[in-house]
């Protein structure tokens, strides 16, 4: 097959070896709807929409706005962006205005491409932003007068490639962060970013061209692109699903015949607790196909995971790590197999290098607590136009994630939590995720964040904000029993009952809470 150099050539290469194959599904439960392409067509219509782009005067090194919601068309413009040589620039479909502004002025696009949901978000800024010459509006839904429709464009050029060189080391897409802590942070990756995250999720979950991935996270995140890409390089389809509920994700993998499915937290406690309330019930579902669950982007109870594997014995798990400034997950992952390990995040991933480190960039002795660092292809350029934020992050090749971990005898790493979300006790460190793991235990429980709430003697105390599972009543006197089995320093002295915020990522946005009952976002901290 020869080396891919970036990943438009991987769908060349798709379109040719499997050209009449499936390549996307895209359901709609709540419509009714069901769409589907092949490689050829997947390919040609990513032609068409470069050539439309370079007809409109993106050159090499522009950069074209992403602004839509989970589709096929997602899909086909992200990958007409990238044949160009432009950097795509997806965004956040939660964004406000001033958000988008915010990134249209760090980026300076020449275009942008949008759906019918942020039209009103555009039209409040779009006088604002200078740089951007073209608007091109995709999906259903009436068109604004200052832009072109998608399918028009399309029919305008031809499906040719387009004759743009594409080295393994130029950009490829401007990632901007969530923003749950401040601005979002430019992430600048290149196709060698994107082509180790293809190679180290496919070596990680063993895909083959026989397997099916159901995509269900928001695309524009590097997390739910970067798994896909283990099916894409082998040229196996996928499921894109278009919102989510326990029914939806069990008939999208029967009827599909879904093998491999990524899930965040929630989706994964909904399904169980439809389960055990018996209003989903698994014989109604063909699932034997259904081999790998695998979760992320935030850190697992183990006791979902064994919750799990009561309904699901024979399916293979894994626990995933990663960050956007590492092309998403992969550079820390539990593994299949290594079910015995739950609740650790795992093993250095393929083609990575992971160290645990102390505030001077030395390594820790095994069993303490330090910072996880890694290296290896997937560590980002850097954050465009920041380069004091990227020399601090970046050292000597590795990158500092701002996650606090230790590693046990058998090597493998135990998330212990963010820097900034550690709780200080009466000067000793408290691991919100430590408490949020152990309530999760509790039957009523359905979701619970941990915080830092301010306390004049001791600095802070813990917080908790408990989410309950429907149907169900608690009292703070009950969650104050649950907890006396817990060190005293770490029994919670604060209980709040309110929803549990997350990003679409499935992070919970602390600065939320931390705002809601404390009165400010940022971490309470004593100096001096």
């Amino acid at each position: 097959m020869g080396i891919c150099i970036h990943i438009g050539e991987m769908l060349a290469r798709n379109a040719r070896m499997y050209p009449d194959e499936l390549a996307l599904v895209e359901r709609s439960p709540a419509e009714g709807k069901r769409r589907e392409i092949t490689w050829k067509v997947f390919d040609r219509m990513a032609n068409k929409f470069a050539n439309a782009l370079l007809k409109r005067g993106v050159k090499k090194g522009d950069k074209v706005i992403h602004l839509m919601m989970n589709s096929i068309d997602w899909l086909i413009a992200y990958f007409g962006i990238v044949r160009t040589g432009a950097w795509v620039v997806p965004l956040n479909y939660r964004f406000t205005s001033e958000d988008i502004k915010y990134c249209v002025d760090v980026a300076e696009p020449k275009v942008m491409v949008f759906g019918p949901e942020f039209v009103e978000r555009i039209e409040a800024i779009r006088d604002q932003c200078s740089t951007i010459s073209h608007y091109i509006f995709v999906g259903d839904g009436e068109r604004p007068s200052w832009a072109s429709s998608f399918e028009e464009v399309l029919e305008e050029v031809s499906d040719n490639p387009p004759s743009v060189e594409i080295a393994y080391e130029d950009p490829c897409g401007l990632y901007f962060t969530s923003g749950t802590t401040g601005r979002p942070k430019p992430i600048l990756l290149t196709h060698r970013n994107m082509v180790c995250a293809c190679i180290t999720e496919n070596v990680h979950h063993q895909q083959t061209h026989k397997d099916n991935f159901l995509l269900i996270p928001p695309l524009y995140h590097t997390g739910a692109k970067m798994h896909w890409f283990g099916n894409f390089i082998v040229g196996a389809p996928a499921v894109i699903l278009k919102g989510v509920s326990p029914e939806w994700i069990l008939e999208a993998v029967s009827e599909e015949r879904v093998t491999v499915v990524f899930l965040l937290v929630p989706w994964a406690n909904d399904i169980l607790m439809k389960l055990d309330s018996g209003e989903v019930k698994l014989d109604r579902y063909n699932l034997e196909q259904w081999r790998l669950m695998h979760m992320g982007a935030q850190p697992i109870p183990p006791s979902l995971v064994k919750h799990w594997k009561e309904y699901f014995p024979n399916m293979a798990y894994d626990t995933n790590y990663g960050l956007s400034e590492a092309t998403g997950p992969g550079c820390v992952h539990l593994g299949i197999g290594n079910e015995h390990k739950v609740g650790a995040i795992g093993l250095p991933g393929f083609n990575w290098e992971v160290r645990i480190v102390n505030e001077a960039g030395e390594p820790v002795p095994q069993g303490e607590i330090g910072e996880l660092v890694v290296r290896g292809d997937g560590v980002m350029r850097e954050y465009y136009k920041n380069p004091e934020a990227t020399a601090e992050t970046i050292k000597n090749g590795w990158l500092h994630t701002g996650d606090m971990a230790r590693q046990d005898e058998d090597g493998f790493i135990w998330l212990v939590d963010r820097k900034k979300d550690i709780i200080i006790c009466g000067g000793e460190n408290i691991f919100p995720v430590e408490i949020e793991d152990f309530l999760h235990t509790h039957p009523k429980i359905k979701d619970v964040a941990a915080i830092g709430y301010p306390d004049p003697r001791l600095g802070e105390v813990v917080a908790v904000v408990i989410e309950l599972k429907p149907g169900e009543s608690m009292t703070e006197e009950e969650v104050f029993k649950y907890c006396e089995s817990l060190p005293r320093y770490k029994r919670p002295r604060k209980v709040f009952f309110g929803t549990v915020p997350r990003n679409p990522t499935g992070k919970i946005e602390k600065p939320k809470l931390r705002k809601q009952y404390i009165g400010t976002e940022a971490a309470f901290k004593i100096s001096g």
